[in-house]
Protein backbone atom coordinates (compact mmCIF):
# COMPACT_ATOMS: atom_id res chain seq x y z
CA UNK A 1 0.00 0.00 0.00
CA UNK A 2 1.21 3.88 -0.45
CA UNK A 3 0.16 5.84 2.69
CA UNK A 4 -0.63 9.61 2.12
CA UNK A 5 2.04 11.98 3.63
CA UNK A 6 1.03 14.61 5.89
CA UNK A 7 0.68 17.21 3.57
CA UNK A 8 -1.27 14.83 0.77
CA UNK A 9 -3.92 14.10 3.47
CA UNK A 10 -3.93 18.29 4.71
CA UNK A 11 -5.25 18.68 1.42
CA UNK A 12 -7.74 15.75 1.39
CA UNK A 13 -9.10 16.65 4.91
CA UNK A 14 -9.32 20.25 3.88
CA UNK A 15 -11.43 20.09 0.95
CA UNK A 16 -15.35 21.40 1.05
CA UNK A 17 -17.97 22.09 -1.23
CA UNK A 18 -16.85 25.66 -1.34
CA UNK A 19 -13.27 24.86 -1.76
CA UNK A 20 -12.82 21.65 -4.15
CA UNK A 21 -8.85 20.92 -3.73
CA UNK A 22 -8.65 19.52 -7.35
CA UNK A 23 -5.51 21.02 -9.86
CA UNK A 24 -6.60 20.93 -14.04
CA UNK A 25 -5.42 21.39 -17.18
CA UNK A 26 -7.03 22.91 -19.96
CA UNK A 27 -5.53 21.59 -23.14
CA UNK A 28 -6.59 22.92 -26.55
CA UNK A 29 -5.98 20.72 -29.83
CA UNK A 30 -5.65 20.97 -33.67
CA UNK A 31 -7.52 17.63 -34.36
CA UNK A 32 -6.27 17.49 -37.93
CA UNK A 33 -3.05 16.18 -37.23
CA UNK A 34 -4.34 13.21 -36.03
CA UNK A 35 -3.73 10.16 -38.48
CA UNK A 36 -6.70 8.64 -39.89
CA UNK A 37 -9.37 11.52 -38.35
CA UNK A 38 -10.55 12.53 -35.01
CA UNK A 39 -13.39 10.79 -33.36
CA UNK A 40 -14.34 10.82 -29.99
CA UNK A 41 -14.53 6.73 -30.04
CA UNK A 42 -10.74 6.45 -31.43
CA UNK A 43 -9.77 9.41 -28.65
CA UNK A 44 -11.17 6.90 -25.76
CA UNK A 45 -9.74 3.79 -27.16
CA UNK A 46 -6.20 5.90 -27.60
CA UNK A 47 -6.56 6.98 -24.33
CA UNK A 48 -7.23 3.51 -22.63
CA UNK A 49 -4.22 2.85 -23.65
CA UNK A 50 -2.21 4.90 -22.13
CA UNK A 51 -3.81 4.12 -18.72
CA UNK A 52 -1.67 1.13 -17.73
CA UNK A 53 1.14 3.53 -17.39
CA UNK A 54 -0.60 5.48 -15.24
CA UNK A 55 -0.28 4.14 -11.89
CA UNK A 56 -1.98 7.95 -10.38
CA UNK A 57 -5.09 6.68 -12.42
CA UNK A 58 -5.67 3.33 -11.15
CA UNK A 59 -5.66 4.07 -7.64
CA UNK A 60 -8.43 5.18 -4.84
CA UNK A 61 -8.78 5.89 -1.47
CA UNK A 62 -8.93 3.06 1.30
CA UNK A 63 -9.53 3.27 4.82
CA UNK A 64 -10.47 1.51 7.58
CA UNK A 65 -12.75 2.86 10.86
CA UNK A 66 -9.82 1.21 12.88
CA UNK A 67 -6.94 3.52 11.12
CA UNK A 68 -5.12 6.01 13.83
CA UNK A 69 -3.18 7.74 10.50
CA UNK A 70 -3.94 8.75 6.89
CA UNK A 71 -5.65 7.00 4.59
CA UNK A 72 -3.75 5.03 1.88
CA UNK A 73 -3.71 4.36 -2.03
CA UNK A 74 -4.76 0.78 -3.32
CA UNK A 75 -5.19 -0.37 -6.75
CA UNK A 76 -8.86 0.06 -8.08
CA UNK A 77 -10.19 -3.58 -8.69
CA UNK A 78 -12.76 -2.41 -10.37
CA UNK A 79 -11.75 0.62 -12.82
CA UNK A 80 -13.53 1.49 -15.35
CA UNK A 81 -12.70 4.61 -17.76
CA UNK A 82 -16.36 5.12 -18.44
CA UNK A 83 -17.02 6.76 -14.90
CA UNK A 84 -13.70 9.15 -15.58
CA UNK A 85 -13.74 10.13 -19.16
CA UNK A 86 -16.78 12.52 -20.25
CA UNK A 87 -17.99 14.43 -23.14
CA UNK A 88 -19.86 17.86 -23.65
CA UNK A 89 -20.39 20.47 -26.69
CA UNK A 90 -19.61 23.81 -25.96
CA UNK A 91 -22.55 26.33 -27.10
CA UNK A 92 -22.05 28.32 -30.41
CA UNK A 93 -19.95 30.35 -31.36
CA UNK A 94 -17.63 28.14 -29.37
CA UNK A 95 -15.32 31.15 -28.71
CA UNK A 96 -13.06 31.24 -25.46
CA UNK A 97 -15.64 32.52 -23.43
CA UNK A 98 -17.81 29.74 -23.76
CA UNK A 99 -14.38 27.28 -23.36
CA UNK A 100 -13.92 29.20 -19.85
CA UNK A 101 -17.33 29.28 -18.69
CA UNK A 102 -17.70 25.16 -18.80
CA UNK A 103 -14.38 24.87 -17.38
CA UNK A 104 -15.11 27.10 -14.88
CA UNK A 105 -18.33 24.82 -13.56
CA UNK A 106 -16.20 21.37 -14.45
CA UNK A 107 -13.60 23.15 -11.61
CA UNK A 108 -16.04 24.20 -9.11
CA UNK A 109 -17.64 20.12 -8.75
CA UNK A 110 -15.93 17.98 -6.26
CA UNK A 111 -14.39 14.63 -7.50
CA UNK A 112 -16.01 11.70 -6.62
CA UNK A 113 -13.88 9.78 -3.25
CA UNK A 114 -15.48 6.28 -4.49
CA UNK A 115 -13.35 5.84 -7.84
CA UNK A 116 -10.34 6.81 -8.66
CA UNK A 117 -9.48 10.76 -8.28
CA UNK A 118 -9.86 12.45 -11.79
CA UNK A 119 -11.96 13.58 -14.54
CA UNK A 120 -11.09 14.00 -17.67
CA UNK A 121 -13.85 15.97 -20.27
CA UNK A 122 -13.50 16.05 -24.10
CA UNK A 123 -14.93 19.64 -25.06
CA UNK A 124 -16.16 19.92 -28.63
CA UNK A 125 -17.58 22.53 -30.46
CA UNK A 126 -14.90 24.99 -29.82
CA UNK A 127 -14.09 27.37 -32.98
CA UNK A 128 -12.05 26.12 -35.59
CA UNK A 129 -12.45 23.63 -38.32
CA UNK A 130 -10.66 21.17 -36.11
CA UNK A 131 -10.42 22.37 -32.83
CA UNK A 132 -10.87 20.74 -29.65
CA UNK A 133 -10.01 20.99 -25.80
CA UNK A 134 -9.32 18.77 -22.96
CA UNK A 135 -10.29 19.83 -19.35
CA UNK A 136 -8.11 17.16 -16.88
CA UNK A 137 -8.93 17.60 -13.22
CA UNK A 138 -6.69 15.43 -10.41
CA UNK A 139 -7.45 15.66 -7.15
CA UNK A 140 -4.45 17.71 -5.31
CA UNK A 141 -3.48 14.83 -2.77
CA UNK A 142 -2.69 13.03 -5.82
CA UNK A 143 -0.56 15.90 -7.74
CA UNK A 144 1.18 18.23 -6.77
CA UNK A 145 2.30 20.81 -9.78
CA UNK A 146 5.49 19.46 -11.25
CA UNK A 147 3.89 15.71 -10.41
CA UNK A 148 0.74 17.43 -12.57
CA UNK A 149 3.24 18.14 -15.29
CA UNK A 150 5.09 14.69 -15.47
CA UNK A 151 1.69 13.02 -15.67
CA UNK A 152 0.65 15.29 -18.34
CA UNK A 153 3.92 14.15 -20.24
CA UNK A 154 2.39 10.29 -19.99
CA UNK A 155 -0.84 11.24 -21.69
CA UNK A 156 0.85 13.55 -24.53
CA UNK A 157 3.24 12.10 -26.88
CA UNK A 158 6.21 14.06 -29.20
CA UNK A 159 4.47 12.51 -32.49
CA UNK A 160 1.40 12.15 -33.36
CA UNK A 161 1.05 8.33 -33.75
CA UNK A 162 3.70 7.38 -31.55
CA UNK A 163 3.04 4.21 -29.09
CA UNK A 164 1.57 3.76 -25.91
CA UNK A 165 4.35 4.30 -22.84
CA UNK A 166 4.95 0.92 -21.26
CA UNK A 167 2.84 -0.43 -18.34
CA UNK A 168 3.93 0.97 -14.91
CA UNK A 169 3.07 -1.14 -11.32
CA UNK A 170 0.88 0.63 -8.98
CA UNK A 171 0.40 0.15 -5.20
CA UNK A 172 -1.17 -2.99 -5.05
CA UNK A 173 -3.98 -3.78 -2.57
CA UNK A 174 -4.47 -3.54 1.14
CA UNK A 175 -7.14 -5.01 3.75
CA UNK A 176 -8.60 -2.96 6.17
CA UNK A 177 -6.88 -5.13 8.86
CA UNK A 178 -3.66 -4.44 7.25
CA UNK A 179 -4.41 -0.34 7.08
CA UNK A 180 -5.25 -0.45 10.54
CA UNK A 181 -2.17 -2.12 11.63
CA UNK A 182 0.50 -0.37 9.49
CA UNK A 183 -1.68 3.19 10.76
CA UNK A 184 -1.27 2.07 14.27
CA UNK A 185 2.67 1.65 13.79
CA UNK A 186 2.86 5.10 12.24
CA UNK A 187 0.84 6.61 15.16
CA UNK A 188 3.10 5.05 17.67
CA UNK A 189 6.27 6.63 15.83
CA UNK A 190 4.84 9.90 15.29
CA UNK A 191 6.18 11.19 18.73
CA UNK A 192 9.44 10.52 16.94
CA UNK A 193 8.95 12.75 14.32
CA UNK A 194 7.94 15.33 16.59
CA UNK A 195 11.61 15.11 17.99
CA UNK A 196 12.64 15.74 14.72
CA UNK A 197 10.82 18.88 13.77
CA UNK A 198 10.31 21.26 16.94
CA UNK A 199 14.39 22.19 16.52
CA UNK A 200 13.76 22.72 12.67
CA UNK A 201 10.71 25.01 13.59
CA UNK A 202 12.87 26.83 16.48
CA UNK A 203 15.63 27.48 13.68
CA UNK A 204 13.35 28.73 11.24
CA UNK A 205 11.73 31.29 13.13
CA UNK A 206 15.64 32.06 14.51
CA UNK A 207 16.34 32.54 11.09
CA UNK A 208 13.31 34.37 9.57
CA UNK A 209 14.34 37.30 12.74
CA UNK A 210 17.79 37.86 11.75
CA UNK A 211 16.68 38.37 8.23
CA UNK A 212 13.80 40.62 8.98
CA UNK A 213 16.07 42.51 11.27
CA UNK A 214 19.15 43.05 8.40
CA UNK A 215 16.29 43.13 5.71
CA UNK A 216 17.28 39.90 4.17
CA UNK A 217 13.99 38.22 4.53
CA UNK A 218 10.93 37.44 2.18
CA UNK A 219 7.51 39.37 2.50
CA UNK A 220 5.98 38.68 5.85
CA UNK A 221 2.98 36.47 5.46
CA UNK A 222 -0.69 38.64 7.38
CA UNK A 223 1.36 41.61 5.83
CA UNK A 224 -0.82 41.84 2.99
CA UNK A 225 -3.28 44.34 2.43
CA UNK A 226 -6.94 43.69 2.06
CA UNK A 227 -8.89 42.80 -1.44
CA UNK A 228 -11.52 42.22 -3.43
CA UNK A 229 -9.63 38.80 -3.30
CA UNK A 230 -9.51 38.10 0.40
CA UNK A 231 -12.74 37.07 0.91
CA UNK A 232 -14.74 34.16 1.30
CA UNK A 233 -15.64 31.68 -1.54
CA UNK A 234 -18.98 30.42 -2.79
CA UNK A 235 -18.66 26.88 -4.27
CA UNK A 236 -18.73 28.97 -8.12
CA UNK A 237 -15.74 29.25 -10.00
CA UNK A 238 -14.59 31.46 -12.96
CA UNK A 239 -11.86 30.89 -15.77
CA UNK A 240 -9.73 32.98 -17.88
CA UNK A 241 -6.92 31.70 -20.05
CA UNK A 242 -3.73 33.49 -21.72
CA UNK A 243 -1.59 32.71 -24.38
CA UNK A 244 1.80 34.70 -24.35
CA UNK A 245 4.53 34.74 -26.56
CA UNK A 246 7.43 33.30 -24.88
CA UNK A 247 10.15 34.80 -27.00
CA UNK A 248 8.79 38.11 -26.06
CA UNK A 249 9.02 37.15 -22.74
CA UNK A 250 12.46 35.79 -22.83
CA UNK A 251 12.92 39.46 -24.88
CA UNK A 252 12.32 41.52 -21.89
CA UNK A 253 14.19 39.16 -19.66
CA UNK A 254 17.39 39.84 -21.68
CA UNK A 255 16.97 43.66 -22.05
CA UNK A 256 16.54 44.40 -18.36
CA UNK A 257 18.75 41.41 -17.00
CA UNK A 258 16.58 39.42 -14.98
CA UNK A 259 15.21 35.60 -14.99
CA UNK A 260 11.80 34.65 -17.26
CA UNK A 261 10.12 34.36 -13.23
CA UNK A 262 10.46 38.13 -12.90
CA UNK A 263 8.93 38.59 -15.91
CA UNK A 264 6.11 36.50 -15.40
CA UNK A 265 5.50 38.13 -11.70
CA UNK A 266 5.63 41.75 -13.16
CA UNK A 267 3.07 40.72 -15.76
CA UNK A 268 1.06 39.38 -13.11
CA UNK A 269 1.56 42.38 -10.93
CA UNK A 270 1.16 44.99 -13.78
CA UNK A 271 -2.29 43.20 -14.51
CA UNK A 272 -3.61 43.29 -10.72
CA UNK A 273 -2.45 46.53 -10.63
CA UNK A 274 -4.65 47.57 -13.63
CA UNK A 275 -7.58 45.86 -12.88
CA UNK A 276 -7.56 47.19 -8.94
CA UNK A 277 -6.71 50.85 -10.07
CA UNK A 278 -9.75 50.46 -13.05
CA UNK A 279 -11.83 50.16 -9.98
CA UNK A 280 -10.62 52.43 -7.68
CA UNK A 281 -9.70 49.52 -5.51
CA UNK A 282 -5.74 49.83 -5.81
CA UNK A 283 -4.01 49.46 -1.96
CA UNK A 284 -1.21 52.28 -1.13
CA UNK A 285 0.54 48.97 -0.15
CA UNK A 286 1.81 46.46 -2.32
CA UNK A 287 0.35 43.24 -2.90
CA UNK A 288 1.80 40.39 -1.42
CA UNK A 289 1.99 36.40 -3.55
CA UNK A 290 2.62 33.50 -2.13
CA UNK A 291 4.87 31.53 -4.93
CA UNK A 292 4.81 27.62 -4.63
CA UNK A 293 8.01 25.80 -5.04
CA UNK A 294 9.03 22.23 -5.83
CA UNK A 295 11.02 20.45 -3.65
CA UNK A 296 11.12 16.94 -5.46
CA UNK A 297 14.70 17.14 -6.77
CA UNK A 298 15.87 17.56 -3.23
CA UNK A 299 13.29 15.84 -1.10
CA UNK A 300 13.61 12.50 0.37
CA UNK A 301 10.50 12.44 1.81
CA UNK A 302 7.46 10.12 1.41
CA UNK A 303 4.69 11.73 -0.62
CA UNK A 304 3.17 12.95 -3.79
CA UNK A 305 3.20 16.53 -2.81
CA UNK A 306 6.52 17.75 -2.20
CA UNK A 307 6.05 21.60 -1.65
CA UNK A 308 7.69 24.47 -0.52
CA UNK A 309 7.05 28.29 -0.95
CA UNK A 310 7.79 31.95 -0.58
CA UNK A 311 5.99 35.36 0.22
CA UNK A 312 7.00 38.03 -2.96
CA UNK A 313 6.10 41.46 -2.75
CA UNK A 314 4.91 42.37 -6.32
CA UNK A 315 5.10 46.27 -5.70
CA UNK A 316 2.29 47.49 -7.07
CA UNK A 317 2.88 50.49 -5.18
CA UNK A 318 5.23 51.26 -8.11
CA UNK A 319 3.84 53.32 -10.70
CA UNK A 320 6.76 52.49 -13.08
CA UNK A 321 6.49 49.05 -14.59
CA UNK A 322 10.35 48.87 -15.73
CA UNK A 323 10.75 49.79 -12.24
CA UNK A 324 8.39 47.36 -10.96
CA UNK A 325 10.17 44.66 -12.82
CA UNK A 326 13.35 45.82 -11.01
CA UNK A 327 12.10 45.57 -8.04
CA UNK A 328 10.28 42.46 -8.21
CA UNK A 329 13.74 40.83 -9.30
CA UNK A 330 15.79 42.10 -6.30
CA UNK A 331 12.88 41.20 -4.03
CA UNK A 332 12.75 37.21 -5.48
CA UNK A 333 16.73 36.96 -5.44
CA UNK A 334 15.81 37.91 -1.42
CA UNK A 335 12.91 35.63 -0.77
CA UNK A 336 14.71 32.52 -2.03
CA UNK A 337 17.74 33.28 -0.23
CA UNK A 338 15.31 33.23 2.74
CA UNK A 339 13.44 30.25 1.98
CA UNK A 340 16.51 28.34 0.63
CA UNK A 341 17.64 28.70 4.17
CA UNK A 342 14.94 28.12 5.92
CA UNK A 343 15.60 24.26 4.47
CA UNK A 344 12.92 22.61 1.43
CA UNK A 345 11.52 20.13 3.56
CA UNK A 346 9.93 22.70 6.01
CA UNK A 347 6.38 22.47 4.85
CA UNK A 348 6.49 18.35 3.99
CA UNK A 349 8.02 18.26 7.43
CA UNK A 350 5.53 19.69 9.58
CA UNK A 351 2.96 18.27 7.73
CA UNK A 352 4.07 15.14 8.27
CA UNK A 353 4.41 15.79 12.26
CA UNK A 354 0.75 16.55 12.06
CA UNK A 355 -1.56 13.04 13.27
CA UNK A 356 -4.98 12.45 11.85
CA UNK A 357 -6.68 14.11 14.79
CA UNK A 358 -4.32 16.53 14.52
CA UNK A 359 -5.59 17.67 11.80
CA UNK A 360 -9.17 17.04 12.76
CA UNK A 361 -8.77 19.45 15.40
CA UNK A 362 -6.68 22.12 13.15
CA UNK A 363 -9.46 22.60 10.68
CA UNK A 364 -11.87 22.82 14.04
CA UNK A 365 -10.01 25.84 14.70
CA UNK A 366 -9.64 27.27 11.62
CA UNK A 367 -13.15 26.77 11.01
CA UNK A 368 -13.74 29.18 13.44
CA UNK A 369 -11.60 31.82 12.57
CA UNK A 370 -12.71 34.24 10.37
CA UNK A 371 -9.99 33.99 7.82
CA UNK A 372 -12.06 35.35 4.86
CA UNK A 373 -10.89 38.80 7.21
CA UNK A 374 -7.48 37.79 6.96
CA UNK A 375 -5.25 38.97 4.78
CA UNK A 376 -2.35 36.41 4.67
CA UNK A 377 -1.88 37.17 1.03
CA UNK A 378 -3.80 38.28 -2.19
CA UNK A 379 -2.95 36.10 -4.90
CA UNK A 380 -0.95 32.62 -5.56
CA UNK A 381 1.42 32.68 -8.69
CA UNK A 382 2.72 29.41 -10.19
CA UNK A 383 5.05 28.74 -12.84
CA UNK A 384 5.67 25.66 -13.82
CA UNK A 385 8.10 24.68 -16.78
CA UNK A 386 6.61 22.85 -19.58
CA UNK A 387 8.17 20.92 -22.81
CA UNK A 388 9.90 22.67 -25.03
CA UNK A 389 8.63 20.54 -27.86
CA UNK A 390 5.23 20.13 -29.93
CA UNK A 391 3.39 17.69 -28.04
CA UNK A 392 0.42 15.60 -29.35
CA UNK A 393 -2.62 14.19 -27.50
CA UNK A 394 -3.88 10.74 -29.22
CA UNK A 395 -2.91 12.30 -32.39
CA UNK A 396 -3.69 15.73 -32.02
CA UNK A 397 -1.30 18.19 -32.21
CA UNK A 398 -1.29 20.56 -28.07
CA UNK A 399 -1.88 24.16 -29.41
CA UNK A 400 -2.14 25.28 -25.25
CA UNK A 401 -1.93 24.00 -22.26
CA UNK A 402 -3.65 25.96 -19.41
CA UNK A 403 -3.17 25.12 -15.71
CA UNK A 404 -5.68 25.78 -13.29
CA UNK A 405 -4.74 25.69 -9.52
CA UNK A 406 -7.03 25.47 -6.34
CA UNK A 407 -8.16 28.79 -4.23
CA UNK A 408 -9.10 29.11 -0.60
CA UNK A 409 -11.24 31.46 1.58
CA UNK A 410 -9.35 34.68 2.30
CA UNK A 411 -7.01 33.44 -1.33
CA UNK A 412 -9.47 33.62 -4.08
CA UNK A 413 -7.21 34.26 -6.73
CA UNK A 414 -4.69 31.69 -8.50
CA UNK A 415 -2.40 32.66 -11.17
CA UNK A 416 -0.22 29.40 -12.92
CA UNK A 417 2.10 29.47 -16.04
CA UNK A 418 2.79 27.34 -17.51
CA UNK A 419 5.54 27.34 -20.88
CA UNK A 420 5.01 24.92 -23.57
CA UNK A 421 6.82 25.11 -26.84
CA UNK A 422 7.38 28.98 -28.04
CA UNK A 423 4.40 29.95 -25.70
CA UNK A 424 3.64 30.35 -22.59
CA UNK A 425 0.11 29.46 -21.43
CA UNK A 426 -1.96 31.44 -18.11
CA UNK A 427 -4.51 30.09 -16.48
CA UNK A 428 -6.22 32.33 -14.06
CA UNK A 429 -9.11 30.95 -11.39
CA UNK A 430 -11.14 33.11 -9.59
CA UNK A 431 -15.03 32.85 -7.56
CA UNK A 432 -17.00 35.39 -9.57
CA UNK A 433 -18.59 36.61 -6.56
CA UNK A 434 -15.12 37.85 -5.83
CA UNK A 435 -14.04 38.81 -9.76
CA UNK A 436 -17.31 40.17 -11.51
CA UNK A 437 -14.81 39.99 -14.80
CA UNK A 438 -11.72 37.82 -14.92
CA UNK A 439 -11.21 39.04 -18.72
CA UNK A 440 -10.48 42.31 -18.10
CA UNK A 441 -7.62 40.90 -16.05
CA UNK A 442 -6.53 38.30 -18.24
CA UNK A 443 -6.28 40.81 -20.97
CA UNK A 444 -3.99 43.04 -19.30
CA UNK A 445 -1.22 39.78 -19.49
CA UNK A 446 -0.78 41.33 -23.50
CA UNK A 447 -0.93 45.28 -22.27
CA UNK A 448 1.65 44.88 -19.91
CA UNK A 449 4.19 42.76 -22.26
CA UNK A 450 3.85 45.39 -24.52
CA UNK A 451 4.75 48.26 -22.67
CA UNK A 452 7.78 45.98 -20.94
CA UNK A 453 8.72 45.46 -24.60
CA UNK A 454 9.09 49.26 -25.61
CA UNK A 455 10.07 50.17 -22.07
Amino acid sequence: MERLSGLDAGLLYSESSTVPLHVCSVVELDTSTVPGGYSFERFRDELAKRIPALPEFRTRLADSQLNLDHPVWVEDNDFDLSRHLNRIALPAPGGREELAEVCGHIASVQLDRDKPLWELWVIEGLAGDAALALMIKVHHAAVDGVSAANLLEQLLDVEPDAAPPDPVDGPGHASPLGIAVDGLLRFLTRPWQLTRVVPVTTAMVTQTVRRAVTGRAMAAPFSAPTTRFNAELTSERSVALVQLDLGEVKAVKDRWGVKVNDVVMALCAGALRGYLSARDELPGKPLIAVVPASVHGTSDRPGRNQLSGMFCNLHTDIDDPVRRLQSIATSNVRAKEHSAALGPTVLVDLAQSISRAGFGWLLGVLGRTPLSRIAIHNVVISNVAGPPMTLYSCGAEVTALYPLGPIFHGSGLNITVMSLGDRLNVGIISCPQLVDDLWDLADRFHTELEVLQSG
